[in-house]
């Protein structure tokens, strides 16, 4: 799952980067509203954290610019907490508002919530073969045995599920779930392919996820 942060303070934006990346979320952060009017435009993002107090555009126009065409869920969380912010963000089109300061726990419950309604009831619970991940209690489960993942990993299998039966070159993995560049000198992706492999396939009479030699990885179920 990607999200757009939008924050422009720098002890709080690094914060919600850190806490959310834990919890196997890639985060780009912008701290500018008119560079979030043109990111949201070129990039496809489940969900952006905008503040309201940005520079450039503040979060009221950004979320008019926004809603003119995407359908995005967007979560304010700012410091602008009477009745009437509340209710202007809410009728300017944001599906939550959480004022500062908060409980990161909440925002994270806050942010399950709207990336599970953002999706179509049958994607609640994602599945291939006997292969289950349910996205609410993160929970990932084959042929009945429970699975434990790291964030890391939890969000590798959520990419590949996401796009099962589609090759997903290093180069994309590298950036959709470490948010980084590609760098040839290092092994990260093979790495977690290698320790995914040995917790969703090595114990199981069918492997899933597949190496496409010269291409990249896929996961999909074979006869």
């Amino acid at each position: 799952m990607r999200i757009l942060l939008a924050e422009d303070e720098t002890h709080a934006g690094e914060y919600l980067v850190k806490g959310l990346g834990e919890n196997g979320l890639v985060v780009d952060w912008l701290r500018n509203g008119l560079d979030v009017v043109h990111q949201v435009g070129v990039t496809e993002y489940d969900l952006v954290i905008l503040d309201v107090g940005l520079p450039g555009l503040d979060g009221w126009g950004v979320i008019k610019r926004i809603r003119q065409q995407h359908g995005m869920p967007v979560l304010f969380l700012t410091a602008r907490d009477r009745v009437e912010d509340r209710v202007r963000g809410l009728e300017l089109g944001a599906d939550d508002y959480l004022i500062k300061p908060f409980a990161f726990s909440e925002l994270l419950a806050r942010i399950h919530v709207l990336l599970r309604r953002g999706m179509q009831q049958e994607r609640d619970t994602i599945t291939l073969g006997d292969l289950q991940l349910q996205l609410l209690r993160r929970r990932v489960e084959r042929a009945g045995k429970r699975i434990d993942l790291t964030a890391k990993e939890y969000a590798l299998l959520l990419l590949f599920l996401c796009r099962q039966g589609e090759v997903l070159s290093r180069t994309v993995i590298a950036e959709q779930v470490w948010d980084m560049n590609f760098d040839s000198d290092t092994n990260v992706v093979e790495v977690a392919i290698r320790r995914l492999r040995a917790k969703i396939d090595e114990p199981f009479d069918t492997p899933l996820l597949h190496t496409v030699r010269g291409f990249g990885y896929v996961l999909e179920s074979r006869p």
